[in-house]
Order: C-alpha cells, then structure tokens, then sequence
C-alpha cells in the first residue's frame, strides 16, 4: 500500500451499532471540507460536506468512502468498505490517519481548507478516455496488456469512470506486494458493469468490477476490496 494510503490496525471496531450523522463528525473546530498533514509528509483532503465523508491523499488518484462510527472514549473512526480503520477523530478534536508504515496511527494538523471532492459528469468519448487512460496506467505496471471494457448508461458514466481509475491503482498495487504479480500474471481484463450493489470479483482471468449508480462514489469498491477480492490482503 502507498505511504499516504491507508492500512488495516489493529483497533476493534465489532459491536457498533449506528453512526453519527456525517454532517456532525468530525475534527472540532474544521471546516467541512479541509486539508492536513503530518510531521512525515502524509497530506490528504478530508470531505465531510456531503453524504459519507470522503478522503483523499495526495500521492493517491483514489478517493475513499469513509464511514464514521463511535469509538471508545467519544471517539469517531472512519472506516473504509472493509471496515478497517483510516482516520480516528477524538473527541477533543485531535486527528489520527493510519497509513502503511504507521499502521499504529500517525497525528495530523489542519493546514488550511480545500475543495471538495466530487465527480463529474461524463459523456461517451469521455468515458472511454478515462477507460483507455486506466488500462495505459494498468498495462505500465503490469507490464503487459491489461484492457478495460465497460457496460455503462449515461446514469453511470462518471461512477463507471471513477470505478476504471481506482481498478487501475488496486492492478499498481498488486505489483507491490508480495503475492500481487503471482495473482496478477492471471488477470487478463478488467470488466466494469451496472448492478445493485458495489462488487469487485476476480473469475477466470476477468476482475469484475459491479457498479450500483445512484449511490455516489459509495457505489463502487474501493481499491482495498479490490485486492481483497483477488485474495491477496
């Protein structure tokens, strides 16, 4: 996992039974939408201005889908759609970010505001710009052909889109870790399709990626759940 992504820890979050609205969790004090960053470089834009918070690092194209859920001492963590954690807010205001080489949680300070992160729409020659643009980043770390193909409506272009872009950073992340590029010599395309609920399968050679439109960028796996389903976390 990059440095600025996040990373499994350690810290239980079985039990919770119900989140706190997105709007009223959060750092005390910040903006909505703000930007922070560590002593060890980590930056990132943390989003809680609409529906589920997001995040994003700036050494990453991917955006993450948070979910924020009560922790111990009225505490707030942020967990992704696997349900480990990547940010935990305490309840005095401080914020901790969990990344790969500080999997035991690193301190972040608020160093200004920034803008939000949303998606846009797209049209057909649009979309397949940003399929081909995927499977170039896909097939350079692969180093081999890794094609793209979607079965998208104009409902779903911009999610479809967004799904390419982080199926293409799962791909450059198998190449580093250990078992990646044994799971990824089998992997021959990456399919994206419309369904009711965000997928991600590997099956015969073909990672296929279940978009479910109308749920914002939740409505899509994150790169974690795509190397998961490759068995390879």
């Amino acid at each position: 996992m990059p440095v600025d992504a996040p990373a499994q820890s350690a810290m239980g979050t079985r039990g919770v039974l119900f989140s706190p609205p997105a709007g009223q969790a959060g750092p005390a004090g910040a903006p909505p939408v703000a930007r922070y960053m560590s002593e060890t470089g980590v930056r990132f834009t943390f989003d809680r201005s609409q529906g589920l918070p997001l995040i994003k690092f700036d050494r990453s194209p991917e955006v993450w889908v948070l979910r924020p859920q009560p922790a111990p001492r009225g505490d707030i963590l942020y967990l992704n759609d696997l349900g480990e954690p990547i940010l935990r807010a305490s309840r005095t205001g401080g914020l901790t970010v969990f990344t790969t080489d500080r999997p035991d949680g690193l301190a972040v300070a608020l160093s200004g505001g920034g803008g939000a992160l949303r998606m846009t729409a797209l049209g057909p020659q649009q979309l397949l710009e940003r399929l081909a643009l995927a499977s170039t980043r896909a097939t350079r770390a692969a180093r081999r052909l890794i094609p793209f193909e979607a079965d998208a409506s104009p409902a779903s272009s911009a999610l479809t889109a967004d799904a390419a872009m982080v199926a293409a950073e799962a791909i450059i992340r198998m190449t580093r870790l250990p078992d990646g590029r044994l799971v990824l010599g089998a992997v021959e395309r990456v399919r994206l399709v419309e369904g009711r609920q965000a997928r991600a399968d590997l099956r015969q050679g073909v990672i296929e990626i279940t978009v479910a439109p109308g749920q914002g960028m939740s409505g899509r796996p994150s790169s974690d759940r795509i190397l998961a389903a490759a068995g390879i976390r």
